[in-house]
């Protein structure tokens, strides 16, 4: 109990901070509830059993997070597969207790547990992936919450921006806020959720994901959006100057599974 009220802690000061910093919301009423997401980055071991891992999302983790109130799940793969092979995992939480309370829920679920057994009975000499990288992000505050897209073929581009000081970073978030969500929404560059990264690595940054139908709209989709006036007019703007340092982008494509 006592370290679950040091990690709710400890987060919730790091969460708090960065949305006081940000003068837009200064002085104004408290902004709607901000989801928390947790990205999760698998580098697959060279000759391992995929299905090993995907049998554990499909039967023991998303069935676990469903039913304790997290409804859509994401996992993805590389639309364009590396060597070795990454898959993806993105779990959205209601806020940053529901983070810790319904993590602690799947852990002591029966279900899960008895689900889970296959998974945790691979032996050390057969792993399936190397490690997996995690961060946790909170949600802008002008997108709350995802957009979970219309169920068909599509692909999903990753993108994290990292910048040089933790100022850069809040004034390029407050670029997002101030009016480059409806740029990308004409561009029919759908936006499905944007985060700030609150633990993780190469900090400062934040990450947004974007869906399109293929990859021709998505570059028919990145034209509409810098030939347009408002992105212009923006991107003009002095204050908005030396935001971002290094730009990644990944793009993905969803399991048969998904639930995003």
């Amino acid at each position: 109990m006592q370290r679950r009220k040091f990690l709710q802690s400890s987060l919730a000061a790091t969460a708090g901070l960065a949305i006081s910093i940000n003068p837009a919301t200064a002085g104004e009423k408290s902004p709607a509830q901000k989801e928390v997401y947790e990205w999760r980055e698998y580098e697959m071991r060279f000759g391992s059993d995929h299905k090993q891992l995907e049998n554990y999302f499909k039967t023991a983790l998303i069935p676990a997070l469903n039913k304790h109130g997290v409804k859509t799940v994401g996992v993805f793969k590389e639309w364009a597969p590396s060597e070795p092979a990454k898959v993806y995992l993105l779990v959205p939480y209601a806020s940053l207790d529901s983070y810790l309370s319904v993590n602690m829920k799947v852990k002591a679920d029966a279900d899960y547990i008895k689900n889970s057994a296959d998974y945790n009975s691979i032996p050390a000499d057969k792993p399936v992936y190397s490690r997996f990288a995690s961060s946790l992000m909170i949600a802008f505050d002008g997108w709350p919450a995802i957009t979970v897209p219309p169920g068909k073929s599509r692909i999903f581009e990753l993108r994290t921006y990292e910048g040089y000081s933790e100022d850069a970073v809040r004034r390029k978030i407050k670029m997002f806020n101030d009016g480059e969500y409806p740029i990308f929404q004409r561009a029919k560059l759908n936006p499905v959720f944007f985060g700030e990264v609150i633990a993780g690595d190469r900090q400062p940054r934040l990450t947004y994901m974007l869906t399109c139908d293929s990859m021709e709209e998505r570059k028919k989709g990145w034209g509409a959006f810098v030939a347009d006036p408002a992105w212009k007019k923006m991107v003009a703007d002095p204050q908005y100057a030396n935001t971002i340092s290094i730009i990644r982008n990944t793009f993905l494509v969803p399991t048969e599974y998904s639930q995003v």
